[in-house]
């Protein structure tokens, strides 16, 4: 963390302190009122985070103790018991084809341009939460709410501008875990996630319900959940904000990525929780990966093959998947189908034709088990996908009370704990360390979503490739080099960083390398692969080196 000279200061009410770089946009986004209206819903639910976060680590302590997640007992009345959410609004009745970026504005303005239903404008995953990129992308989404946004592009003479019909816009914030460094509410960081949903619903309700929301609105995606009273929270913020703004209670919708392995046994809960507040669950399966080796941390048992063999086709993915159908179609909800991360392939048409092809393969899974709709990280894969989906639900609008998934209703603990199968590499731990090494150095710089090896990757498949080293190397797994099985030792490990950051030299070139974060990225990365114990989040490490205080004291100079 740095110290900077600020030029200005932000109109704060009492107990609140912006620290970061004073600029006249932002301050149209950090007004008093909106900065109280953020301090409010930290300052009453602050108790309910810390004690969500503090049960997260009891529930750790129980798995490394040897203990499994599980169906709580406690709570099988809601999963027996038949309730349904609230009737899904009209205007986002039809989300076959979902896609997801950072909210960069030239990124917004292709998202919603793109054909597809839903764009999911990302301040998680997708996004380096420095400074810069957390206010330009509330501007972002403010101007494109207002249908205003627009960016000329001199270099390619080109004006980006929004389309008459445009995707639905939801919003992700950060998870429960993360904080706001560059803003002190009570003389401590802001929760990151109460920033950006309180920011954005501020300046946006009344526009966004005026429009896209047509009476609803707005819409939200959900990340990082493990269990159902961290949704109790959520609903209980989403009912302040409805009452604050006096819009009818219900407006406010929002979709729970399952991305974590807790969370997978907990679908009903979470559901019940937010049913008047609910627009359905959604796979997000990089995540969902990364989070069973983290919480299956202490289980030599449980080694995963390389990440690349860790798919649908796995049977614990596959439970995972239909019963996340049968739970939501049975409660009245969208069940969205998880990411492609392929880019198109240019200047090698049979390599792109491949990737479209695998892309066309998963999603036609996916619709014929039964989901609603999907996920893409390229706008160049829409026009596929809906095809795909448009097939599959034959002139619907989703699946819902068509696709009941019954014979899922039989899924139990141990289908999705089952232990996958495949081969464990030095390919895949190579794979891995370039993977995680590149990603982390894009995102110090202030990109958290980065095309590699013709995939869009983002913090979630950086995490699996963080976890899957830290496991291989705390218990010595044997890998396969083209035929000789090698135990991976830290004296391996090293040996393989220092061959890959030689070829990431080579791939992105001398200069860009020398100008880049790469060896402080690999610096990070490698500590956290051979840590004593596992760190729950790459990212925490991290955020310490893109946080900038600015003293307000220097704007009287």
């Amino acid at each position: 963390m740095t110290t900077s000279k600020l030029a200005g200061y932000y109109d704060a009410p009492e107990g609140v302190d912006v620290r970061g770089r004073y600029d006249e946009e932002f301050a149209k986004i950090l007004t008093r009122e909106a900065l109280e209206f953020v301090a409010g819903l930290q300052r009453q639910f602050r108790r309910h985070i810390r004690h969500a976060m503090e049960s997260r680590r009891v529930a750790q302590r129980r798995y490394d103790a040897g203990g499994l997640p599980g169906f709580d007992p406690a709570t099988r009345f809601i999963r027996e018991s038949d309730w349904v959410c609230a009737p899904v609004p009209p205007p986002i009745s039809n989300r076959m084809v979902e896609i997801t970026g950072p909210v960069e504005r030239k990124m917004v303005i292709n998202a919603l341009n793109s054909g597809a239903k839903v764009f999911m404008a990302d301040f998680e995953d997708a996004l380096s939460p420095n400074w810069e990129n957390l206010m330009k992308g509330q501007v972002n989404l403010r101007d494109a709410v207002n249908g205003t946004i627009s960016l000329e592009d001199r270099e390619r003479k080109r004006i980006y501008k929004l389309n008459e019909t445009t995707a639905k816009l939801f919003v992700r914030p950060r998870g429960w875990h993360l904080k706001e460094g560059h803003i002190l509410i009570d003389g401590e960081p802001a929760v990151g996630c109460l920033v950006d949903f309180g920011l954005f619903f501020f300046h946006n309700y009344a526009a966004y319900r005026a429009t896209q929301g047509q009476g609803f609105g707005p819409f939200f995606y959900l990340p990082k959940m493990e269990h159902s009273r961290e949704a109790r929270i959520w609903n209980s913020v989403f009912n302040r904000a409805e009452e604050s703004a006096s819009i009818p209670a219900g407006s406010i919708r929002a979709t729970v990525l399952i991305e974590t392995l807790p969370a997978a046994f907990q679908m009903n809960e979470i559901l019940y929780e937010l049913r008047s507040h609910s627009a359905g669950l959604n796979c997000g399966r990089w995540d969902y990966i990364f989070s069973y080796v983290k919480t299956l941390r202490a289980h030599p048992d449980r080694l995963l093959p390389d990440r690349v063999s860790v798919g649908m086709w796995q049977s614990m993915m596959r439970s995972y998947s239909h019963l996340l159908i049968f739970t939501c179609h049975r409660r009245g909800v969208h069940a969205l189908g998880g990411m492609a991360a392929q880019i198109p392939i240019r200047g090698d048409p049979a390599a792109h034709a491949k990737a479209i092809e695998a892309v066309r393969s998963d999603k036609l899974r996916e619709v014929q088990a039964g989901h609603d709709g999907t996920w893409a990280a390229h706008p160049g894969l829409i026009g596929e996908i809906g095809k795909v989906f448009e097939e599959g639900l034959a002139g619907r609008e989703n699946l819902i009370g068509v696709v009941r998934r019954e014979d899922a209703a039989g899924i139990g603990e141990e289908d999705l704990l089952e232990r996958p199968r495949g081969r464990r590499t030095m390919e895949g731990l190579r794979l891995n360390t370039r993977v995680g090494i590149q990603y982390m150095a894009a995102w110090l710089t202030g990109t958290g979503s980065v095309p590699l090896y013709n995939l869009m990757e983002d913090a979630a498949t950086a995490e699996i490739s963080r976890v899957q080293n830290w496991q291989w190397i705390r218990y010595k797994a044997l890998l396969d080099a083209e035929g000789v099985e090698l135990a991976l030792t830290p004296e391996l490990f090293a040996r393989v960083v220092e061959e890959e950051m030689g070829r990431i030299e080579r791939e992105v070139g001398m200069e860009k390398f020398r100008c880049g974060m790469f060896k402080e990225a690999c610096s990070i990365f490698v500590r956290q692969c051979m840590a004593a114990e596992l760190d729950d989040f790459l990212t925490l490490d991290a955020y310490n080196h893109i946080v900038i205080h600015h003293s307000r004291a220097a704007s009287t100079l």
